[in-house]
């Protein structure tokens, strides 16, 4: 499971899921990936999950990249408390995932591999999800 080794503020405020992702949202290490079309929470169960998946399918054949961190604390109350007396303790940590980020890559597998395991992972992603490949570089050789 992933989190931060250390943060600056032990509770966030949640803040809102709004625009598009602006960075992170182009295939850069392997040859294949899964760009996200929805804005979400993806918790740190879900990404392990996701990535488990993955890898189980290709068999520990080529390599995968999570390009998302469960950075921000979600905080939660007991249950049977009463209103007041604070913000809850820290429960669990979330990517914040915006519309076109990639979040995971996969290198070094034929497409139809790549393509299967990329639909497992995103059946344990609470959102839709696409698959994309990496764009050629023949657009800037064109002069």
């Amino acid at each position: 499971m992933l989190l931060p080794k250390r943060v600056k503020y032990r509770r966030v405020q949640r803040g809102r899921l709004k625009g598009k992702a602006l960075r992170g949202n182009t295939v850069t290490y392997g040859d294949f990936g899964l760009q996200a079309l929805e804005p979400a929470w993806v918790t740190s169960n879900q990404i392990e999950a996701a990535r488990i998946a993955m890898t189980r399918y290709i068999k520990r054949g080529g390599q995968v990249w999570i390009k998302i961190f469960p950075d921000k604390p979600i905080t939660e109350k007991p249950a049977e408390t009463r209103m007041g007396s604070g913000k809850g303790s820290p429960e669990y940590w979330v990517a914040v995932v915006k519309p076109g980020r990639v979040m995971f890559e996969i290198g070094g597998v034929p497409e139809d591999l790549a393509r299967e395991a990329m639909r497992l992972a995103a059946h344990k992603l609470p959102i839709k999800c696409k698959f994309v490949a990496k764009e050629t570089e023949e657009k800037g050789s064109e002069e």
